[in-house]
């Protein structure tokens, strides 16, 4: 709270007003300068006057962070110090703020338009935080859903993903806030992200991963760029001079500011390669490493003097030398960014699966709702890492639906029980004879279980997933056995759970067979459940590596029927419905490690308990992307995705579920039935002995895929149910033979043939059979949301261009069309597309 104190203080220095005009009319000043940007010639012609005005040495001092976010300050022009916030589904470094639905949600939305209006409001809350920088969005690929960073991007699909980039990063930039587009480039993982070596050929790269980033630089004119922390085909980013210089900056002509991600700096190789600022301090973009290097020659100063300009440019650009960049006009908790946090937990939502008509429920029949899950309360606003945000009064699912019907009766329980209850469970002896209790513990400070631990004792349980205690001793690598016996008191199956956290790893043997093994940011917890006999007592043996000091860790076993709240069945069988809300939370899907395929330990077996008890259910997902569903999904007759909704979550959730909100999102990703048959499944992960991920899968990556491998997704991309139905009719595409120069249009009709308003989002697929290289059998190149009335038509015109045509040819390195016949389809899924036509580029 100081800090928000602090910017209060701040004195608002707007050279035309006097101390008597209203906060409304500073406001209203504001907007005018916002909308009023300069050319890029006026702009360059003040840099060109400031730029002499600096020494060599303060110019350098410019191409690092200073203290804390900021960047340094050059007084006697008139840069203030410039002020960043993590995004970004929220201003997330000064305090509590509103957030909004998770970038993947923004996505299901399909919905440019308000894109553009949720960028507003995030620029809107920064500029009421004096924040020049906003780090968002982030666009990086979803490759697989093991990623734990998907939650914050904007699916697989880079056109879908660069339209939707595009205007979050207009609306955040209308409010004099400059938008920072991250992860350049490949960033699709997080488990071991500081070293994986990214290995793309051209053709993918140009395709798949780098068309949102131009979209980005071309369309969004996007302020800033923030390196990864990977290398990409040998080389880390933020000296990959390919990426950053060839590119960023000559190919896409970007004008703004490239910096790397906190940390992601390893020499001074990329002051020649085209980074511009090394955030957070200067490691390696110091005067103590470039003096030495201008005068040996090793970076000129037109090298330095091009950085310069470029941060000067953006503070010139964004007015950030004469504006005052707190908006005291903007309270930091308003009802309008409130607003637009509804819309997109509304908009986000998902409806996969809803048999017999269940939803929406109908009051008249449903007077006590039971809601049951971990997610339902508290609320899961956001998950994990950099991107979480601390909300202003988040709504959770259980609050949104006690709220929504005053006369509705709403049950709750959180179905199972907390990992903090759990650990430190276990019937553990040193002897088999169960005499004496507790499990020997060995530390060895080799780093390996060879030769005699360094130290031995005897511990009552491995519990250290909230007292985080463990100390390593200094300058060691630490390795630790727990090992002993565990007798199960019933002959139930036995659930065993370990959990670490970030590079930390491990191995569970019971009965020297291997039940679990944890390795460096792969997703944690694990469970196994194992059928054992009562009273007979299993050898436990459970190796843990940890990575450094302080990290949660533990290790349970019970009967696999505890991990159940006892009175769950019971109240499930209450209700006349019964919600069941699980997925992950911020502490399981987050940044710096991935996530299990699988729902966190005891969730599924909590939805068979519940549909069991009562067969009226509602599976509310909130997770970033797709989970493993085979062993429930056909007991349920309904299914949501929530995604993260944000500070209004409960709220959206509650008006969907009672039909006051038809839910209208349509996956931004493919969702397969089993993550094997995921494309990149095999490639994932690096390969044997190395740090190297082959993307083998090339440019056939999630419904790309499916003419090509032959399998069928469970729900493919593009797919959303709504309570009213929509036709297609009429297609027709024009001109029927073309140049690859012509623009096309491709016309139709959307009908709402239901009887409830609805939007559908109208998806224009282009394929290319006569293609003289592999192409998917349809690519998304067009999209449009639309919202009907019952019975209403709307006539819509999607126009493509050349480079909806186009593929990268490697041999020209540059976009290509083959003459020959061409295929637009029209539909509403990748795999519903019941529009057809044919024609002929020649």
């Amino acid at each position: 709270m100081k800090t928000l104190v602090f910017m209060f203080l701040k004195p608002l220095r707007v050279a035309t007003l006097t101390l008597l005009v209203s906060l409304s009319a500073i406001a209203t000043v504001t907007a005018l300068a916002q909308t009023q940007r300069r050319s890029p010639e006026e702009i360059d012609r003040e840099v060109d006057a400031l730029l002499p005005k600096l020494t060599l040495e303060q110019k350098i001092e410019l191409l690092g962070g200073g203290e804390g976010a900021f960047t340094y300050a050059i007084p006697h022009i008139g840069l203030p110090p410039l002020k960043n916030s993590d995004g970004p589904v929220g201003v997330r470094s000064w305090g509590p703020t509103t957030a909004y639905a998770a970038g993947i949600g923004l996505a299901a939305s399909w919905d440019t338009a308000f894109a553009q209006r949720l960028g507003e409001s995030l620029g809107r809350d920064a500029r009421a935080r004096g924040v020049n920088f906003l780090l968002g969005p982030g666009v990086n690929i979803y490759r697989a859903p093991m990623n734990g960073r998907n939650f914050e991007y904007f699916g697989e699909d880079p056109y879908l993903a660069g339209q939707i980039a595009a205007h979050y990063i207009l609306g955040v930039q209308s409010r004099d806030v400059v938008a920072t587009v991250k992860h350049y480039a490949a960033n699709n993982s997080e488990y071991d992200r500081d070293n994986i070596n990214a290995i793309i050929d051209e053709r993918t790269l140009r395709e798949i991963y780098l068309p949102v980033f131009e979209a980005a630089v071309k369309e969004g004119h996007v302020g800033a760029v923030m390196d990864s922390y990977n290398l990409v085909n040998g080389e880390y980013t933020t000296q990959n001079e390919f990426l950053d210089t060839e590119v960023l900056k000559k190919d896409w002509g970007f004008r703004g500011i490239l910096m790397s991600d906190w940390g992601a700096t390893h020499s001074v190789a990329a002051a020649n390669a085209g980074l511009d600022l090394e955030m957070p301090s200067p490691e390696f973009m110091n005067q103590r490493t470039l003096l030495p290097a201008i005068k040996e020659g090793q970076v000129s100063i037109a090298t330095i003097d091009d950085k310069v300009r470029r941060i000067l440019r953006i503070a010139v650009e964004f007015g950030f030398l004469n504006h005052d960049q707190t908006e005291l006009s903007t309270p930091l908790y308003n009802q309008e960014s409130r607003a637009v946090a509804l819309q997109s937990a509304e908009e986000s939502l998902v409806l996969l699966k809803n048999e017999g008509h269940l939803l929406p429920l109908d009051l008249s029949r449903v007077h006590t709702i039971t809601i049951i899950g971990p997610d339902a309360y508290p609320p899961q606003a956001s998950a994990g890492g950099s991107a979480n945000v601390d909300a202003f009064a988040p709504v959770s699912f259980l609050t949104g639906l006690s709220d929504a019907a005053p006369n509705l009766k709403v049950l709750w329980s959180p179905g199972i029980k907390d990992l903090s209850q759990l650990f430190g469970a276990g019937n553990f002896s040193t002897d088999e004879q169960g005499k004496h209790p507790g499990l020997r513990q060995e530390e060895f400070d080799s780093g390996t279980f060879v030769g005699k631990p360094d130290r031995v004792s005897v511990v009552p349980n491995v519990d250290h997933w909230e007292d985080t205690e463990f100390t390593t001793p200094a300058n060691k690598k630490l390795a630790v056995r727990w090992a002993g016996y565990y007798t199960p008191p019933t002959s139930e199956a036995t659930c065993f759970i370990a959990a670490t956290k970030g590079g930390d790893s491990y191995r569970l043997y019971v009965n020297e067979r291997l039940v679990l093994q944890g390795l460096p940011h792969r997703g944690e917890p694990q469970a196994a459940e194992i059928d054992l006999p009562a009273s007979r007592p299993v050898s436990v043996r459970f190796d843990y590596l940890p990575d450094n000091d302080h990290r949660p860790f533990g290790l349970a076993a019970f009967p696999a029927a505890d991990m159940l709240e006892p009175n769950v069945r019971k109240l499930a069988a209450l209700g006349d419905v019964v919600v069941v809300s699980v997925g992950f939370t911020s502490e399981t899907e987050k940044e710096g490690h991935d996530r299990t395929y699988e729902l966190p330990p005891g969730q599924e077996d909590l939805i068979k308990a519940v549909v069991g008890a009562n067969p009226h259910a509602i599976v509310v997902l909130t997770v970033g992307g797709s989970v493993a569903t085979g062993d429930w999904l056909d007991r349920v007759p309904a299914l949501l995705q929530t995604w993260y909704g944000g500070s209004e979550a409960g709220n959206a959730l509650a008006a969907a579920l009672l039909g006051r909100v038809t839910p209208s999102g349509k996956l931004p990703i493919t969702w397969w039935r089993r993550v094997e048959d995921n494309p990149a499944y095999p490639n994932y992960y690096e390969e044997p002995g190395t740090h190297e991920v082959k993307y083998r899968e090339g440019v056939f990556l999630g419904y790309r895929a499916v003419g090509k491998t032959g399998k069928k997704p469970l729900f493919p991309f593009g797919f959303g149910l709504s309570y009213t139905m929509f036709a297609f009719s009429h297609l027709s595409v024009t001109p029927q033979v073309a140049s690859p120069e012509e623009p096309i249009s491709v016309s139709f009709d959307v009908q709402n043939t239901g009887q409830q308003t609805g939007a559908e989002v109208a998806q224009v697929y282009v394929g290319d059979p006569s293609a003289t290289v592999p192409r998917p059998e349809k690519e998304l190149k067009g999209f449009e949301r639309v919202e009907l009335r019952p019975g209403e038509t709307k006539h819509l015109v999607v126009k493509l261009n050349k480079r909806s045509l186009a593929y990268w040819d490697v041999n020209t390195h540059g976009w290509k069309v083959d003459p020959g016949q061409f295929v637009v389809y029209v539909g509403d899924a990748s795999e519903y597309v019941p529009l057809r036509q044919e024609f002929t580029v020649r």
